[in-house]
């Protein structure tokens, strides 16, 4: 059970095929009882390293009667103090698994973004527009989180380019072990741009680092310019901001610059990119940044798939640390 939110990630489902000409690839599931235990055990797999280690999302075992064995989860009248310890616990483990696909996207000189915001702010129309104007120039590879269905894979798989979907069930976010099953069932060339959208949720995807270059975070006009003072783990954890759907700025009362102070106040770094899908305006700016960060991906450099969360700037790691200090 994941320890910042409470949510069931043990009911998370990977797709086993990502090809576009796959209309219903079948699923590798792994469905769960809400009941949470940890345990360490091993297991291989091929993204390239063995795991040792205590399951953060639930799951049972049944004994010989087939009858689930459960443990209890966390009880109501747990201590704050062990709540963090346990929240602190999960994002330790959720770490080394990101370090491990970072280092794999270093290795093959890839770029990963991971693309996060509330549902409904255009995060496929955003990677559909991304990938027709690059998949000439580079190969591109996707991975799709949504608690359910495959309607976004299928619509990056219709532009020709391999997608696999996660179904989260009931969790809200994805996790670096989940990133790094998907990786093994989609075909990912060396010096690939890899497309990570995230379920749409402006809280727990901040905290969860996937082993991305860094994250996007996507703002529609259609929302309420507040958002980044209202979610500031989401904006601090971003190093891109992109304000989307600018073609309905003249019929909705959306304060712009006020937003984008908003996003500074929590985020002092942050580079803000403004676009439409529908119209094309701010696509060439968009476009020219994911090339220059690819070829730096390619090359290894700063900035590239090599960077880590101390690299990005990012001042999700203090705020965290600020925050858990004030709840003990």
């Amino acid at each position: 059970m994941c320890g910042i939110c409470g949510c069931d990630a043990g009911e998370a489902r990977i797709d086993g095929n990502p090809s576009p000409e796959a209309a219903h690839p079948p699923l590798i599931r792994s469905r769960t009882t809400p009941a949470s235990h940890d345990h360490g055990h091993g297991h291989g797999h091929g993204h390239g390293h063995d795991h040792i280690h205590g399951h953060s999302h639930d799951h049972h075992h049944r004994d010989g009667h087939g009858h689930a064995l459960q443990s209890p989860g966390i009880v109501p009248d747990t201590g704050r103090e062990h709540l963090v310890a346990i929240e602190r616990g999960i994002l330790s483990k959720n770490d080394g698994f990101a370090a491990a696909n970072r280092a794999r996207f270093a290795e093959q000189g890839m770029l990963a973004l991971n693309f996060v915001s509330s549902p409904g702010a255009g995060k496929t129309s955003l990677l559909v527009a991304t990938i027709e104007g690059l998949k000439k120039e580079l190969p591109i590879a996707v991975i799709e989180g949504d608690q359910e269905t495959e309607n976004d894979a299928e619509r990056i798989r219709a532009t020709g380019v391999p997608a696999v979907q996660i179904n989260t069930g009931r969790g809200c976010h994805l996790d670096a072990h989940m990133v790094g099953h998907a990786l093994d069932s989609l075909p990912v060339e060396r010096g690939s741009l890899l497309l990570i959208e995230n379920v749409g949720n402006l809280v727990c995807p901040a905290s969860f680092d996937l082993g991305e270059a860094h994250k996007v975070a996507i703002l529609s006009v259609t929302e309420g310019e507040d958002k980044p003072i209202k979610y500031p783990d989401m904006f601090a954890a971003a190093r891109v901001l992109v304000i989307s759907k600018i073609d309905l700025l003249p019929y909705l009362r959306f304060d712009l610059e006020r937003a984008l102070d908003y996003a500074r106040r929590v985020n002092p770094t942050i580079e803000v990119v403004r676009l439409s899908t529908e119209t094309g305006e701010g696509m060439p700016a968009w476009l020219e940044m994911l090339r220059r960060q690819a070829r730096a991906a390619r090359a290894g450099l700063p900035g590239g798939a090599g960077a880590g969360r101390e690299e990005r700037g990012d001042g999700l790691a203090a705020m965290d640390h600020r925050r858990r200090a004030a709840a003990i």
